[in-house]
């Protein structure tokens, strides 16, 4: 089995968030830290921030989550999942970055008594969240409020793209560009990578259906909130859909502007060249060395009348057949 290179704890103790009833503000992720929280009897919630490898020894020690648990929340890029324990449950959460278009995931330890969080990437959902944040609050609403959080996150980077889909149609018509199908490249990896993450997220939420009650720190009200927590997924789910049908309309806008395109081209340089057909045969055939047509074109006239003119008479004919035709 492959694992990770332990390295030597950090001398300085990482820095946390703690929202409870005795307060909120930053404060250095320790054991004694953690150990007067959990005295309390009170709930709290402990946002941490780039663990380290004291910080997830004080995950396992301290609050005595399973081994497994920990193990997951060390390793990111998990699947998203609900996984419950005796206890508590452990919940892999992804959200996104509206400034930046990335993905956001979170590990969540979730009971009764506590709610622990655990992400590498700043979360904008969180700084909302902990402006809004009003203790005391129910901590299964709370937990509902973090899941909806960033699972809300996903609409405003989805509606820009309706928009910019848009706008790249309208320059495809009006200016075709590299750059136009390097963006739409762009947008359906991003849209591949929403949906890669949140298929699983839909379907764990789905799964909660009728065994709300049975985890812990929920009860039966509590399967209201998350039913809708499932419905917006599904929405999200959907909008991904479609807009990468809308991006593999545009793409195909694309390509058949640029086949236009290059069909008129190629249609412009046939007619150049189907002009000069008639002209070439025409001043070949004078070209050649027989006796009559040196004998009989010995002055200016003979040569404008048989020369200049049957070419001027050939390409007027051809330009005549081209416009009846509509080739101008």
């Amino acid at each position: 089995m492959i694992t990770e290179q332990r390295t030597a704890p950090s001398q300085q103790p990482s820095k946390c968030q703690v929202f409870g009833r005795a307060g909120s503000g930053e404060v250095g992720f320790s054991r004694e830290t953690v150990e007067q929280l959990i005295a309390t009897g009170e709930f709290f919630w402990l946002d941490l921030y780039r663990p380290d490898e004291a910080d997830f020894e004080i995950l396992r020690d301290v609050f005595r989550f399973h081994p497994l648990a920990v193990e997951d929340s060390e390793h990111f890029d998990q699947r998203a999942k609900i996984d419950d324990y005796d206890d508590f449950v452990f919940i892999v959460l992804y959200g996104a970055s509206p400034d930046s278009d990335r993905l956001v995931e979170v590990h969540c330890f979730y009971s009764a008594r506590f709610l622990v969080t655990v992400h590498r990437d700043h979360c904008p959902t969180f700084a909302e969240l902990r402006r809004r944040y009003e203790p005391p609050l129910k901590p299964s609403l709370l937990l509902y409020r973090v899941t909806d959080g960033l699972v809300d996150s996903f609409f405003p980077i989805l509606s820009a793209f309706d928009d910019r889909i848009d706008e790249l149609e309208d320059q495809i018509f009006e200016d075709v560009s590299d750059e136009q199908l390097q963006e739409i490249f762009r947008m359906k990896r991003l849209l591949v990578g929403m949906r890669k993450v949140l298929t699983p997220q839909r379907d764990a939420f789905a799964g909660l259906t009728g065994r709300m009650p049975e985890l812990p720190g929920f009860d039966r009200e509590d399967e209201r909130y998350f039913r809708d927590i499932y419905d917006h997924l599904v929405r999200i789910s959907d909008m991904i859909d479609s807009y990468r049908d809308l991006l593999s309309g545009a793409m195909d806008v694309y390509l058949s502007t640029v086949s236009n395109r290059t069909n008129a081209v190629m249609k412009q340089l046939t007619i150049i060249a189907t002009v000069f057909l008639p002209l070439t045969f025409i001043t070949g055939f004078f070209g050649q060395n027989f006796g009559w047509l040196t004998g009989h074109i010995g002055h200016w006239g003979a040569f404008v009348g048989l020369g200049l003119g049957t070419e001027v008479l050939a390409l007027l004919l051809l330009v005549g057949f081209f416009m009846r035709r509509g080739w101008f």
